[in-house]
């Protein structure tokens, strides 16, 4: 577990045409101060997080160019503990270029090689951090629902080059459309899993998830398509500079939650929420999506000079 994330606050945040199409959980709804709503209810959720012991670093976003999805970085790059970095191939034009604030994270944190999978977005094939991957990283496994925005070959580079064995499936939400991102439908703890099993319709395909799961000592905390579709599965667990277990979601998903689902989280971690419905809506994402856990040393003033 971690207890360093990584959040870009956002300049220009709205309703993104390019990536509506695939991702259902996106409604062009109210339009209203949608940028100034959004960063009162990011400031709100850095404090919560600080509240509660997580080490948090701020990149703030640029105007130019307009990247309306720049508060959910862990689509486009994602730490390890190796010292490694992953860059991704992003579907939507507009979202290749949150990239822009790369410089500035590599100014603060200490990186011992950079992999760059993006040149697959010239072979239209796309790989979302970990939007697409929900990683057991314990165990180096790398969950994978297979959509327009999760390709197979890009899966295979990734475990080339990280160490990671991919359990791929395919999920789809109530209406049959392809579950865009993995990480709407299940989280991965220490201990336990979350996750939407009735997205699954292949049988030995959700037999597979279910076994890799349990074969790696996970309690699975099954939630319904309602749930998912309130964010429930859109869940980091991390850990508090005192050594707290934190498992991180919206309002909206803690509230979708029933007692029993709640008490079994609580066998394992302290439940902390903040309201996110502005950003959600627009969004179409939620509080797993606005963090990227940070496993490098921060630079030193002599590294930074």
């Amino acid at each position: 577990m971690i207890s360093h994330i990584l959040m870009v606050r956002p300049v220009n945040f709205g309703f993104n045409e390019q990536t509506a199409g695939s991702n259902a959980f996106q409604k062009n709804g109210e339009q209203t101060n949608v940028q100034q709503k959004a960063v009162l209810e990011f400031d709100a959720f850095v404090e919560i997080l600080r509240a509660n012991g997580v080490d948090v670093t701020v990149v703030n976003d640029t105007a130019e160019p307009h990247t309306p999805d720049s508060i959910f970085p862990n689509n486009w790059i994602s730490f390890h503990e190796d010292g490694s970095v992953f860059l991704y191939p992003m579907q939507a034009e507009n979202r290749r270029l949150e990239r822009k604030v790369f410089n500035t994270i590599k100014e603060v944190f200490d990186a011992k090689q950079v992999y760059d999978l993006s040149y697959f977005e010239q072979q239209n094939q796309f790989l979302e951090g970990t939007g697409s991957l929900v990683l057991d990283r314990k165990n180096k496994l790398a969950y994978a629902c297979i959509s327009p925005r999760t390709n197979l070959e890009v899966i295979a580079e990734f475990c080339k080059l990280s160490g990671y064995k991919t359990v791929p499936f395919h999920a789809t939400d109530e209406n049959g459309k392809a579950i865009y991102h993995t990480n709407v439908l299940m989280a991965i703890g220490d201990r336990f899993a979350v996750i939407c099993l009735d997205s699954i319709s292949d049988y030995a395909e959700k037999t597979l998830v279910k076994e890799a799961l349990q074969k790696s000592g996970k309690e699975i905390v099954a939630i319904s398509f309602a749930q998912m579709n309130a964010f429930a599965g859109n869940m980091l667990q991390l850990e508090s500079k005192s050594g707290e277990s934190l498992l991180v979601m919206s309002e909206t998903a803690f509230l979708s939650l029933k007692e029993a689902q709640i008490k079994a989280l609580e066998k394992y971690c302290k439940l902390v929420h903040s309201p996110l419905n502005t950003i959600e809506t627009n969004g179409g994402g939620s509080a797993r999506c606005m963090m990227a856990e940070v496993f490098l040393p921060v630079k030193t003033a002599s590294q930074k000079a």
